[in-house]
């Protein structure tokens, strides 16, 4: 990882704790993992710590890496950095995804309750003057609708129904039964029921290439008249062009911490409207968050050491269907 983030993820005293219980190399790698400074140190490596913007570890790293046994990913997704030869290899894989979830769900939660109040719409005419009451009471937003029973998915689901909001929550998710489905406390729908019914809309899908476009114009039409898109996953799921349209004409709002391309391009029509929420990807671990990265990092070296099993430890049929 570069030296900004590792110097923002490992705080000294995060840096002290791994220190006592492996050799620490003596440099941060932080370019290629094939030149002649990485083969030298990847040679001794047992543990290898990555972050963002790790290039992927292939075979050609890990024929210099002939000690490797365990990579521990201090970062969200870990798929740009794991490859088939680490499987093949037997290395075992685990990212601090748990700890980067937690910020995400927040993020979710304080959109679904902006929209629940209609406050895009209500701050964006406050110029005009303070609306009488009946225009102060939100949208009627009793139904959320989760795309995608993921990680963050289901931590919506959780934190909805720890709330007070009174939401109904509908999910889709092929891979959930309706038996899982009841003990999540949620009802299990195909996705144009669940944007026809929905007035809140929350995309949680990994990104994958039957995914790609799945909330479509057509989607996109089935969500009643002043309803809410909200993607924390990936910009690519959404018809961002079709979604430009719905929002352009006032029928739908939106809060996009992810979009396609990203970043967009200057001008674009999504940047502009009073009725769209568009940030740069922080829905994640941010500022002081992002210490939890390092600390659930070190904490599975700890486990890997001692030999118990791993929180964050991935397998490789897990790995398509992950964000």
């Amino acid at each position: 990882m570069s030296a900004d983030v590792a110097d923002r993820v490992f705080a000294p005293d995060i840096r002290e704790r791994l220190a006592r219980g492996v050799d620490l190399a003596p440099g941060l790698l932080s370019g290629s993992l094939t030149d002649a400074d990485a083969r030298a140190v990847l040679a001794d490596t047992e543990i290898l710590v990555t972050g963002w913007n790790c290039p992927p570890v292939t075979a050609e790293v890990l024929a210099h890496a002939p000690r490797l046994r365990a990579l521990v990913h201090a970062a969200g997704s870990v798929k740009p950095v794991v490859t088939d030869a680490l499987w093949e290899r037997g290395v075992v894989v685990s990212s601090a995804a748990d700890a980067n979830a937690g910020p995400v769900v927040a993020y979710t939660l304080a959109a679904i309750t902006f929209a629940a109040k209609g406050a895009l719409s209500a701050a964006a005419g406050y110029s005009a003057g303070w609306p009488p009451f009946t225009e102060r009471t939100g949208a009627d937003a009793r139904t959320v609708g989760i795309i995608g029973a993921s990680r963050i998915g289901r931590g919506v689901i959780a934190a909805l129904r720890a709330s007070d909001m009174g939401m109904r929550v509908l999910l889709t998710d092929p891979y959930v039964t309706l038996e899982e489905a009841a003990g999540l406390g949620v009802e299990l729908t195909d996705l144009p029921e669940l944007c026809r019914r929905s007035s809140i809309v929350s995309v949680h899908a990994p990104q994958l290439p039957e995914t790609r476009g799945m909330v479509s114009a057509e989607m996109l039409k089935l969500i009643p008249d002043g309803g809410t898109v909200i993607n924390t996953a990936r910009g690519s799921l959404v018809d961002n062009q079709a979604l430009a349209r719905e929002c352009g004409a006032g029928r739908l709002d939106a809060f996009l911490d992810v979009t396609d391309p990203e970043p967009l391009p200057a001008g674009h029509p999504l940047l502009t409207l009073p009725n769209v929420l568009v940030t740069p990807h922080v829905a994640g671990a941010q500022g002081s968050e992002v210490r939890r990265l390092g600390e659930y990092a070190v904490a599975e070296v700890e486990r890997f050491l001692a030999g118990v099993p791993l929180r964050g430890r991935l397998r490789r049929e897990e790995l398509p269907r992950l964000a």
